[in-house]
């Protein structure tokens, strides 16, 4: 029998815990966004003017747009076409209909229709329709005018607040759909970890089976997924890191290596990528063949071409000829900690095309590389020290 204790739990909402950090910055945010929304359209507006100068709805909005940033319900579109078009639709039904109660429940019913209809879900923006229809008669009289005052400019100056105060607070906004996860090579492929298990298509479908408005994106719903994927794959490869693995013997040049000089090492140790460090060792780009290709720096038989001709080119494109690593090295290098677990390196590897992984210490210096045969090799030797726990039946068992 359940207690009355226990069916209370379950109503409560199954919301994932967040640090205290976040919510601070969750309220702050809301502060913040307030704030300037009311500062603003009383300088816009005016203070002498019977409208409101902050609408209610506003503060729903706030509560997405800094709490819930990532949710479908929060993104621009959705918060800008959903309180304009509630808003034109509640003024229209409180003109066309006399009764309140009536022209309440058409605004509404209107609004949300509407707003599916255009993928501009935003749940405040019904309380925006509303609005319209029982704000008294200072709104009354402002007629369509309360559209673009006070909820278009409302909505405008809460939205750029949160387009600035998530994104310097490290919270992604808006959140972009992400590009067709396509190959590194540029070709038609979709990257390995979207070749087998499940796929985007496959959460695409589950989600339109459900046939229930879920307050999460199909592209965000695959990233958790996938995190958790990878922490289920940590478990099976046990406490592998990127320090067991990882070559410790390492080729590197500074940004002042001359070419030709990185070019032979590369070439005498039949590697393709050196590690690009500073005077105290620290990492500060990585240099690879296909860095040497992309750069015109490799003549058409493979020998590098540093000589009259490459300085000639460089003279007619109007730019300095290259000289040292530091012309053409990767600056922006992904690396990874001697704990990292090497499953986290799976999907950059697999996906993004890296090849070479520099390990660093907690002070950036490069303590090792792992290369995608290190990764391979140690995923294998994994699978052979930990066979199925569940082998298959012989045939005489089988029978």
């Amino acid at each position: 029998m359940v207690t009355p204790i226990a069916f209370l739990k379950r109503l409560s909402p199954a919301l994932a815990r967040v640090s205290f950090a976040e919510r601070l910055r969750s309220s702050l945010g809301a502060l913040v966004g307030i704030l300037l929304t009311g500062l603003v359209s009383r300088y816009a507006i005016g203070q002498d003017v019977n409208l409101p100068l902050l609408i209610a709805p506003i503060g729903a909005s706030a509560v997405l747009l800094f709490a819930a940033p990532t949710s479908p319900l929060a993104q621009p579109w959705s918060i800008l076409g959903g309180n304009i078009v509630s808003a034109l639709i509640g003024v229209t039904c409180s003109l066309a209909l006399k009764d309140p109660i009536l022209a309440s429940a058409a605004a509404i019913a209107c609004s949300i229709g509407a707003m599916l209809v255009l993928n501009c879900l935003h749940p405040p923006s019904g309380a925006v329709a509303l609005t319209a229809v029982l704000g008294g008669a200072s709104i009354h009289e402002a007629g369509y005018w309360f559209v673009l005052s006070p909820v278009g400019l409302n909505t405008l100056i809460l939205l750029a607040t949160a387009l600035a105060f998530n994104n310097v607070t490290g919270r992604q906004y808006p959140h972009l759909i992400p590009a067709t996860g396509r190959s590194a090579h540029r070709t038609a492929d979709d990257v390995p970890s979207h070749r087998i298990g499940t796929l985007p298509d496959d959460l695409t479908a589950v989600l339109e089976q459900y046939d229930e408005i879920v307050n999460v994106s199909p592209d965000e719903l695959d990233a958790l997924l996938h995190q958790a994927q990878i922490r289920a794959y940590s478990r099976r490869t046990g406490e592998i890191t990127c320090g067991e693995i990882m070559s410790r013997d390492l080729i590197t040049v500074s940004p002042t290596t001359s070419l030709r000089a990185a070019w032979r090492l590369l070439l005498k140790h039949s590697i393709k990528a050196l590690p690009v460090v500073s005077p105290i060792g620290e990492l500060v780009g990585i240099v690879t063949q296909t860095d040497f290709m992309k750069h015109s720096v490799l003549s058409q038989d493979g020998r590098l071409r540093l000589g009259l001709n490459h300085r000639l080119i460089a003279r007619l494109r109007k730019r300095p000829p290259l000289d040292t690593v530091a012309d053409i090295m990767t600056r922006r290098v992904q690396s990874a900690l001697p704990e990292t677990r090497i499953a986290r390196l799976v999907p950059p590897m697999a996906d993004t095309g890296l090849h070479h992984m520099p390990i660093v210490d907690a002070e950036n210096r490069v303590v090792g590389i792992v290369t995608q045969s290190d990764l391979i090799a140690a995923l294998f030797q994994r699978s052979i020290e930990t066979p199925d726990a569940d082998p298959q039946p012989t045939e005489t068992a089988a029978l």
